[in-house]
């Protein structure tokens, strides 16, 4: 049995993730997302294709903005006795020229890519026991040696640095036992992606993008530790 917490649950892979992830009886799942009507429909598609599946408690909040102490903290405790995973999906893009692109859309990207993830783990982390995994939701994009693609320069950076923080948080986290890695996605197709690439064909579909996810967020620690995966078979 696995309690899990998924953030940026109500579209794209991190909708599909959870779907995957309550079909199996043994999990529970918060699915955490700034959306109540989309985690309402995620809650709607969930119980009808998972009759015997796991549970789902789906939460409205903002990770950059709400009350953790006082609000998203005691919803975890009251469903779960600890954390065992931490799926950071959440995230946001603009899509500008560099020489459009405002200081304020830098700060905008890095406190939804980067800031947000950064308050969910210190929240987090003290719930986790030994043998816990955190997964955080990169992109080629913030991937060094990747294409990079104009438009892109305040996304692109904030998603390095939460693969640079992966690296660091591995290593902290090491005496007590819990895992950190981060998945660098390519193209799933997205209302994302989409903003980002307008009218192409992305390699992957979302719901395979979220299986992939689920995966590798129950199992991946075993293997992995501190490590940024690519996960792309197109460019974009």
């Amino acid at each position: 049995m696995a309690n899990i917490i998924v953030t940026g649950a109500s579209s794209g892979i991190g909708f599909e993730a959870v779907l995957d992830l309550t079909a199996n009886k043994a999990n529970k799942v918060i699915a955490l997302a700034r959306s109540a009507d989309k985690l309402r429909k995620l809650h709607e598609i969930a119980t009808s294709l998972n009759h015997d599946g796991g549970t789902l408690y789906p939460a409205q909040f903002d990770i950059v903005y709400d009350n953790y102490q006082d609000s998203l903290v005691p919803f975890i405790q009251s469903k779960f006795e600890t954390v065992d995973i931490l799926i950071n999906n959440a995230g946001a893009l603009i899509n500008k020229p560099f020489l459009e692109t405002s200081n304020e859309d830098f700060a905008s990207m890095l406190q939804s890519n980067l800031i947000g993830h950064i308050n969910m783990i210190k929240h987090i982390v003290p719930l986790m026991r030994e043998g816990s995994h955190i997964v955080n939701i990169s992109s080629m994009g913030g991937f060094q040696g990747s294409a990079k693609f104009p438009g892109l320069s305040a996304y692109s950076s904030s998603k390095a640095a939460l693969a640079s923080l992966t690296e660091c948080l591995a290593e902290e986290f090491k005496e007590k036992g819990i895992k950190v890695n981060c998945l660098a996605l390519g193209s799933s197709q997205t209302e994302m992606f989409e903003a980002a690439f307008p009218g192409v064909e992305a390699g992957t579909l979302a719901f395979e993008m979220g299986r992939y996810i689920a995966e590798f967020a129950q199992n991946g620690h075993k293997f992995y530790n501190g490590k940024i995966l690519p996960v792309a078979n197109t460019t974009p």
